[in-house]
């Protein structure tokens, strides 16, 4: 499934082509978008198609289409402090962009089938959590993975905001992934080949919209124990967060916004997303000439082709200095606070996450 949009050379490339092609179509989306680069969580080697709109799998690792993914997290509506369930959470890729939005106090929750692919998800987000300048650039619900069946959760789990299921379902067990939405939340599923927005408007009311037409591998039924029944999956506890995590997050809260204030005072503007370049395309005059008995196309070059020429050399020198701009590294003015201020070393490393930079 995919390919309704262009390949990118990058990241910021193939939101660019998201954003014209109205998948991506809010601001907040798209802002987690870019803030979670798609080929880091693709193996090494494989890379160079991270930036196409394909689904890609690799034995038990496997990432939608950035179409759907679009779709899916506009379908969602996400706001901060709101619990999120991922039903085949995979990579971790969806449900890092959702913390991006969720915020420090949110609820971020997934369920995975294969323990390789939770070992691979938590690999990367520490690495997210470690090397990414986005992590300091938003306030984060980290996710919490669980190996397990969606369609083993325990009865007694409690309910979410919203919810999304990477995997076909089939029509059987629509009521089951309805009962673990909250009333007023969102469940976002394929199901019958649509990719489907539920809204549960009361405790036995709902409200259906197909948004696209899907191709999803369908939910692996779940397998049973010596007793002839399926073994329950607890999924992870919604932890109130100790004061010493409280503390950190206003702290750096504080400090962001001290740094955005500064910013605007002296009237430094953010900075903007990449736009995509478009090559100009030259265009030449041609006239005919007689060589012999045959008619010859000539080029013939004109005041404005050579202008054209000009023009585009000064663009290349341009975007060679852009270029040479963007490979410096971009400066981290949350880190920069931190350290300077008149605290222990180790209480600096917590405040910035033991981040090395």
């Amino acid at each position: 499934m995919g390919g309704a949009v262009s390949a990118g050379e990058d990241n910021d490339d193939l939101i660019d082509n998201l954003k014209e092609a109205q998948y991506i179509r809010t601001e907040r989306v798209e802002q987690a978008f870019r803030a979670i680069d798609r080929g880091d969580y693709y193996l090494e080697g494989y890379r160079d198609n991270a930036y196409k709109d394909l689904a890609w799998k690799h034995g038990n690792i496997h990432l939608s289409a950035p179409c759907i993914y679009s779709e899916v997290m506009e379908a969602l509506k996400l706001q901060p402090g709101l619990s999120f369930l991922n039903l085949g959470s995979g990579t971790g890729y969806l449900s890092t962009m959702v913390g991006l939005i969720l915020g420090p106090f949110g609820i971020n929750h997934g369920i995975e089938l294969h323990s390789d692919v939770v070992e691979y998800a938590k690999e990367k987000l520490e690495s997210f959590i470690k090397n990414s300048d986005s992590f300091d650039k938003f306030e984060f619900c980290e996710p919490a993975f669980v190996v397990g069946n969606c369609l083993q959760i325990a009865s007694d789990s409690h309910q979410y905001d919203r919810i999304y299921c990477g995997a076909g379902v089939q029509k059987d067990h629509e009521n089951y992934m309805k009962i673990l939405l909250k009333v007023g939340g969102i469940l976002v599923m394929p199901i019958e080949d649509q990719l489907t927005q539920i809204m549960r408007t009361g405790q036995n009311t709902w409200e259906s919209k197909n948004i696209l037409a899907v191709s999803f591998a369908p939910l692996v039924q779940p397998s049973k124990n010596d007793n002839g029944t399926p073994d329950s999956v607890g999924l992870p506890p919604c932890a109130v967060r100790n004061l010493q995590d409280l503390a950190r997050i206003y702290i750096r809260r504080t400090l962001r916004n001290f740094i955005n204030d500064e910013m605007q005072a002296k009237g430094i503007p953010q900075r903007a997303p990449p736009k995509r370049k478009r090559k100009r395309v030259k265009q030449r005059i041609n006239t005919y000439v007689f060589v012999g008995n045959q008619l010859i196309p000539q080029p013939l070059d004109s005041e404005e082709d050579e202008k054209m020429e000009e023009d585009s050399k000064e663009e290349e020198e341009k975007e060679h200095i852009e270029a040479m701009k963007r490979e410096e590294p971009p400066q981290n003015l949350l880190r920069e606070k931190i350290m300077k201020l008149p605290l222990p070393e180790s209480l600096k490393a917590y405040l910035t996450y033991f981040r090395d930079k």
